[in-house]
């Protein structure tokens, strides 16, 4: 254990936590977070993992944004994602994983590519559902941090897999906490619309 791998997992724990609870702080933390985690990741060679805290890193600003005005320039509600979207998403994950995996298990000195890729692709798909509000994120946090707990253990990364172990069971509550916010504005608007 490592200061780096220390500081990185405790400012991604803060963010990862008020991103269970709907703050938009989780965007700046962060940015901040994933900065630390591309640099422990590459010198744990998860070349996958350190490119993918890249995607978040711009993924954070954009989100930052869209939570702020991407709802024609109001902040943008929790949604469903819909069973048609995930039906297209999970088949291109697996198959982006597959490829990305092979490439780096043929071109890189990489550690459990497939695994590796595995992180990077669901992570992206999770993340883009997380920035755009969508309560199914959590749903890829989990399959992502199940995948995570024994790759990161494997390296002896050990705070890190527990800390997703801890990022698992807060994507369980964030899903509950997501949807009853979800659920309580529905009804509100309903109220709303009602005595209008």
């Amino acid at each position: 254990m490592t200061i780096l791998e220390i500081a990185a997992s405790a400012t991604t724990t803060i963010s990862i936590l008020l991103a269970g609870r709907n703050s938009i702080h989780t965007w700046w933390i962060g940015i901040i977070g994933c900065i630390l985690f591309c640099m422990l990741f590459y010198q744990a060679k998860l070349y996958a993992d350190a490119v993918l805290q890249l995607f978040f890193i711009g993924a954070s600003g954009f989100g930052w944004w869209q939570w702020l005005y991407g709802e024609q320039g109001r902040e943008k509600p929790i949604s469903r994602a819909g069973p048609r979207k995930i039906a297209l998403l999970a088949p291109i994950g697996i198959l982006v994983t597959a490829t990305y995996g092979y490439l780096l298990h043929y071109f890189t000195d990489a550690y459990a590519p497939f695994l590796d890729s595995g992180i990077l692709v669901f992570s992206v798909i999770g993340q883009w559902l997380l920035m755009q509000r969508r309560l199914e994120c959590w749903l890829f946090w989990l399959l992502v941090n199940t995948i995570a707990i024994p790759l990161f253990a494997s390296r002896g990364l050990y705070l890190t897999a527990f800390l997703y172990g801890v990022y698992w069971i807060n994507a369980i509550i964030a899903y509950r906490y997501w949807r009853s916010q979800m659920v309580s504005s529905e009804k509100f608007g309903s109220v709303i619309a009602g005595t209008a």
